[in-house]
């Protein structure tokens, strides 16, 4: 079996479809003979943007609560970096929340 990783992120609705399809585009999401598997749901995700940052949403000095989807997909270890790059190239904010995790 391939060595694979849990790639999840966390992203404005608006945004989904642009970063799901960078992801699959750059491998991710391959279940055996299926294509462009992905899991999300909604919640709220919050910030404090610090003097200097630009956040997409809100301001900088002041705690911001947004909507957001929280979006899993599975990546083969050898396309983990190329799909890295390509959903923090597609990701409309300053900071991409995103986490790896190793799959047994």
């Amino acid at each position: 079996m391939t060595e694979r990783y849990k790639l999840v992120w966390f992203v404005p609705e608006e945004a989904l479809d642009a970063t799901r399809d960078a992801v699959f585009a750059a491998g991710a999401g391959r279940i055996g003979d299926y294509e462009r598997c992905s899991w999300y749901a909604a919640g709220t995700g919050t910030f404090f943007g610090r003097h200097g940052t630009s956040p997409s949403t809100g301001v900088p000095g002041r705690e911001e609560r947004v909507a957001e989807l929280r979006v899993e997909t599975v990546v083969p270890a050898d396309r983990l970096e190329e799909v890295v790059a390509a959903l923090l190239a597609a990701h409309p904010y300053e900071e991409v929340a995103y986490d790896v995790y190793p799959l047994a």
